[in-house]
């Protein structure tokens, strides 16, 4: 999966010549390239950002829409009412809605899906979100309130997330192979490694007006195959497609191509919770190690914006605080001398398989070895690393991860998270974030927990990535922002 500048191997142009031709065969098909292939298809139950970008808004809905400039409308829900002081929320919901498999979507099975995500067994990445419900009341089919136990500014674009699906109660334990929802689409077909197939739900709302009848994922994870599968239309759209192709397509007339903002963070993430990481003078010499530019330069061909804490230009509360840990090698050798550390210090480097991290490891590996540090490379699969990593015993020094969800600074608060950052002080001031109503006052504290964070060190943060997009001339409705990883089939159409 490295980005490295090579021709196509015979085995690349064996593996293009056998997936199917589908791209632009029909008006009213579509084929959507994908770099990893999703674990699973419920999000509720599965961490994987893949995951959503097949079934969020396609299969499964949520209450509340997020769209591509970040704004939430309704969606399962027509309208809500919101208290004074942000703890409770009404929703009226749509009428005549079902599920695919014939169940009516009603108030109850908001109640289920909620109750079920917050429950002792949920495995919900968002499980916080949920458990923070103090209540959750049927007032009728059509009408219901949510309690939740502090203030929550963010509430609504919460239920606009993947992990907020409303499920079916009858089909919930089997989503993950034969996802049941509200929305446009029902899984076709799942030829594992290779696509995903979506078609129209006869029994959606709305089905006459979409425009798409039948979507393709399919899952190209070479970053060279990548390339050839756009330039020789196998595919008609590749979302946060790899960028080193991205001079050629826009060269291309027959391509449009979009560079989309982002709320991701990708940084090489520490194991907070072993020695000596624990230290935070050699976290900072980690920090104080890597040349951002370099790593955007190396790991995204350019199209990203460097950052110094969990936190992203153009979110409110933004501050900049690239220049806390900035790049300064004898800087970073005089802290791990300081912390006692013998080098040469040699520390694991897990890289999952997307393309970013495994390039960028590269980069990372040259800049630690500057300061005596010697990361050894361990490429490990997707589903190891949600599995050994992310969750699991944790048994990695440091690994290069993006962080695609928008509002996850409460990560930060979870001792057991896989970082194993513990650290009182900010808790108390996320606490604080989250019951501050009051948008200048929340921003200044929002300021105050980067700056926490950054000093920290509690990662080394690396770059916002900016996304390319790039689809055949003549497809409609792709986001031009990503807030979210989603791919709305419903807003696509051949103009």
């Amino acid at each position: 999966m490295k980005r490295r500048d090579f021709a196509l191997t015979l085995p690349v142009l064996a593996t293009l010549s056998h997936l199917p031709a589908f791209a632009q065969s029909r008006r009213d098909a579509v084929v959507m390239g994908m770099t990893l292939e999703p674990p699973g298809l419920d999000p509720t139950t599965g961490a994987a950002a893949a995951i959503g970008e097949v079934v969020h808004y396609n299969i499964l809905e949520t209450l509340t829409k997020i769209n591509s400039d970040g704004s939430v409308t309704p969606l399962l829900a027509e309208r809500w009412e919101v208290s004074p002081d942000l703890r409770t929320y009404t929703f009226y919901l749509r009428k005549g809605v079902k599920f695919s498999d014939g169940e009516p979507f009603n108030a109850a099975t908001v109640k289920y899906a909620f109750e079920r995500a917050a429950g002792e067994k949920s495995t919900n990445k968002d499980k916080r979100n949920f458990s923070s419900m103090e209540s959750v009341r049927v007032i009728d089919d059509h009408t219901v309130v949510i309690i939740n136990k502090e203030p929550d500014p963010d509430f609504l674009f919460y239920m606009g997330q993947a992990t907020a699906v409303i499920v079916e109660p009858k089909s919930a334990d089997t989503n993950a192979t034969k996802p049941v929802g509200t929305g446009p689409y029902v899984l076709g077909n799942w030829a594992k490694g290779s696509s995903i197939t979506l078609q129209v739900s006869p029994s959606y709302r709305a089905a006459k007006a979409l425009k798409i009848r039948r979507a393709t994922f399919r899952f190209i994870s070479d970053p060279a195959a990548q390339v050839a599968a756009v330039l020789s239309g196998d595919v008609d759209a590749f979302p946060r497609v790899t960028p080193r192709g991205a001079a050629q397509f826009k060269a291309n007339p027959r391509l449009q191509t979009l560079v989309s903002g982002s709320r991701a963070k990708t940084v090489l993430a520490i194991n907070n919770a072993k020695k000596p990481l624990n230290d935070v003078r050699v976290r900072r010499a980690i920090s104080m190690a890597i040349d951002r530019k370099a790593v955007i330069s190396g790991a995204g061909d350019g199209f990203g914006v460097p950052i110094g804490s969990h936190y992203v230009p153009g979110a409110a509360g933004y501050i900049d605080t690239t220049g806390v840990n900035p790049y300064n090698v004898e800087k970073a050798k005089a802290l791990l001398k300081e912390a006692g550390i013998t080098t040469p210090l040699e520390l694991s480097l897990v890289l999952p398989p997307p393309p970013y991290a495994r390039q960028g490891g590269e980069v990372i590996v040259a800049q630690l070895a500057k300061i005596g540090i010697t990361a050894k490379v361990q490429n490990v699969e997707w589903a190891q690393w949600l599995a050994n990593t992310y969750g699991g015993p944790k048994n990695y020094d440091l690994t290069i991860i993006s962080h695609v969800e928008p509002f996850d600074l409460d990560n930060f608060t979870k001792p057991e998270y896989y970082w194993g950052y513990n650290n009182p002080k900010f808790k108390e001031l996320y606490a604080r974030i989250k019951t501050t109503a009051n948008p200048a006052e929340r921003n200044q504290l929002l300021g105050e927990a980067q700056k926490m964070l950054a000093d920290d060190a509690v990662l080394a943060w690396l770059y916002q990535p900016q996304w390319v997009t790039v689809a055949r001339k003549g497809l409609q409705g792709l986001w031009k922002d990503m807030p979210i990883f989603v791919n709305d089939l419903s807003a696509l159409g051949w103009g």
